[in-house]
């Protein structure tokens, strides 16, 4: 019997992968990244996520105790209504596909102190085995022309380190593999599109589609 150590397993799932990245990209920046365990800043403001996602967080909706999970929908509801108040062409279709950048991020900033829904009272994820991509790569310092942002205002706060070269092709590889992946759900749905508010993937699947659909 050999004594060699079994190596370790490689992560399969596209969520496992963007996880590891995450972990090993926060290493290379020798404890510069500031998020920590009971930091939930990124947890509040709505933004886009995919339908992708939406399928992880539903997964993710199921596992938990009923009430648990309907606390959370709830929520999701009551923002969901709130957000089409001000936006009733969301009542339509609430997929982004389409929309102006600049609407999107009106969106954004009009309901930047709306938590995520499953943000509980003491600043922990409800469902965080099943977040989304963007909240598992979420802290590392996004790159873009060759310059490089605070993720957060916090990250404003601390040196930010440039990541190297081979994190971000990985990045990109892992950003390829997402776009396969939502090509072939959104065919598999009949989904006219793959952009979301948060809020929304935490609705039944009837919330993706119009009324003519879904009746």
């Amino acid at each position: 019997m050999s004594n060699r150590p079994t190596p370790p397993t490689r992560p399969s799932s596209l969520s496992d992968k963007t996880s590891h990245w995450f972990e090993r990209a926060a290493a290379a920046l020798l404890g510069q990244l500031p998020c920590r365990q009971g930091c939930c800043h990124c947890c509040i403001g709505t933004f886009p996520v995919t339908i992708l996602d939406r399928q992880h967080l539903q997964e993710g909706l199921v596992r938990l105790p009923d009430t648990q999970r309907r606390a959370i929908q709830q929520k999701a509801q009551d923002q969901v209504a709130t957000i089409e108040s001000q936006f009733p062409n969301l009542t339509s279709s609430p997929l982004l596909d389409g929309w102006p950048d600049h609407l999107t991020e009106q969106v954004a900033e009009q309901f930047q102190d709306m938590p995520c829904p499953a943000l509980s009272a003491d600043g922990h994820c409800e469902v965080y085995a099943f977040r989304p991509l963007t909240c598992r790569s979420m802290g590392i310092p996004p790159e873009q022309d060759g310059c490089v942002e605070g993720a957060c205002d916090i990250q404003t706060a601390v040196p930010i380190i440039r990541l190297s070269p081979p994190f971000r092709e990985e990045e990109d590889r892992l950003a390829g593999e997402e776009s396969q992946q939502l090509t072939t759900l959104r065919l598999k749905l009949q989904c006219p599109g793959e952009e979301l508010l948060l809020p929304y993937a935490f609705l039944p699947q009837e919330a993706l589609l119009p009324p003519s659909r879904s009746a």
